[in-house]
């Protein structure tokens, strides 16, 4: 069974349906124990980010939708139309596509590359990495590395960081006097957290679940570090809010987004919620004083910076067309090792017995001359036996293509009849 992919990603779903699919990265482990079990398969990995959801494996499409939806509990109808599904050759061209970030939601974005390294090694160290996924994955994060050094998809940085704090350029017309509020501190927060530095922004508050993470962070940014639970008391400081966190639930409700305005005396507040399942409630968009923005409201700053990528993107397509075609070609390959190990005892198997058989005639003092020649011949019938069966089969039933792979496949030359019997049939 060739390699499959199964996903959802920010083309093919809103947020409000891969919210609803994404894993936690602290239950992936979980979930590929639970996945294998049910499904009864060997090979599997998980990536999740905020902009897709995506299952690799060596298994049946439809049992692991109907396993995805069980799991999340999502009407599988619903799942059906937001999913794609990719097996073969497509599938490790679209494994390719997304390392080398030409399936993001940002072009050329470095982040996922990373991110599909985890994934990898995550599943490897829960033991559902056999020597498919490996071999796969291998030469994923080859390609990926080629792309990023022969080709310039990855100049004129553009991300979803960039991208949120080139939104906030657009709401504020001098970041320098603004104060900004960074919740969670992994690698996007971090990114935001550069990109608002060099537009002048210096006034940084970095919230996280445990402080000595953020505090880890705000060592780094000269910025002050504080807890989840303590937001409520410094939101009110804050005028633009970048959050991204891997929690399951909303983070900032509607409730503390009103407290704090007010104790703002209703100043504006920009936010954009970059994380998949949202930190903050969709109803505190409903607020007067509030510009709440999601990933998927980035697309038209992300465009902008899309264009100057899309010359390399081709360079970068082609490299990664020719890489999957040559991947699969090994891999059918193998395919042939199993095959021709058969075909090769059997041909020994038929040499020993005649070899022995001859022997013996010889030790009863049977003539050598005789004997080698009955030995050739009667090796010789054996051995040709099954394609002379196959040779007289196509030609009886008048299958050419089937005649024609024959004749390859023991090393004689096109049927000089072939065109025209071609011609005639």
């Amino acid at each position: 069974m060739p390699i499959l992919v199964l996903g959802i990603n920010h083309d093919s779903a809103p947020i409000e349906v891969r919210e609803r699919v994404a894993f936690a990265p602290e239950l992936v482990p979980g979930a590929l124990a639970a996945a294998r079990k049910a499904l009864d398969c060997k090979e599997l990995a998980i990536l999740s980010t905020c902009n897709r959801t995506e299952i690799y494996g060596q298994l049946e499409p439809g049992r692991l939708l109907e396993w995805l939806a069980d799991y999340h509990q999502v009407d599988l109808q619903q799942l059906e139309k937001s999913c794609y599904c990719y097996t073969g050759e497509s599938a490790v061209r679209h494994m390719m596509r997304v390392a080398c970030g030409l399936d993001s939601l940002v072009l050329g974005e470095p982040q996922i590359l990373g991110q599909i390294k985890s994934a990898y090694a995550v599943a490897r160290d829960s033991g559902s990495v056999g020597s498919l996924l490996h071999s796969t994955f291998q030469q994923v994060f080859a390609v990926a590395k080629k792309v990023r050094t022969e080709t310039a998809i990855g100049e004129n940085p553009v991300s979803v960081a960039y991208a949120a704090v080139s939104l906030a350029s657009r709401i504020f017309t001098d970041l320098s006097q603004q104060k900004a509020l960074l919740i969670g501190a992994g690698e996007t927060i971090e990114l935001v957290a550069r990109h608002l530095l060099e537009q002048g922004v210096n006034q940084l508050i970095v919230a996280n679940r445990t402080l000595s993470r953020a505090q880890q962070l705000a060592d780094n940014l000269d910025a002050e570090a504080i807890l989840l639970a303590d937001i409520p008391q410094h939101l009110p400081r804050a005028d633009i809010v970048i959050s991204s966190t891997a929690s399951q639930l909303p983070i900032l409700g509607k409730g503390a987004v009103e407290t704090a305005l007010k104790k703002r005396r209703h100043r504006p507040v920009f936010m954009v919620d970059i994380a998949v399942p949202r930190d903050i409630e969709p109803q505190v968009g409903q607020l007067d004083d509030v510009y709440l923005y999601t990933v998927d409201d980035l697309r038209g700053v992300i465009d902008e910076g899309k264009r100057s990528r899309e010359k390399a993107a081709e360079a970068a397509h082609t490299i990664v067309d020719s890489a999957a075609a040559e991947f699969m070609r090994q891999y059918r390959a193998l395919g042939a090792v199993d095959s021709i190990r058969s075909y090769r005892r059997r041909a020994q198997e038929i040499g020993s017995a005649e070899l022995e058989r001859a022997l013996a005639q010889l030790e009863k003092g049977g003539d050598p001359r005789r004997l080698l020649e009955q030995l050739t011949r009667s090796l010789t019938n054996k051995l040709i036996h099954a394609p002379t069966v196959s040779l007289k089969r196509a030609t009886a039933e008048g299958d050419l293509e089937r005649l024609r792979v024959v004749r390859e496949v023991i090393g004689l030359a096109p049927s000089p009849n072939a065109e025209l019997e071609k011609k005639d049939g």
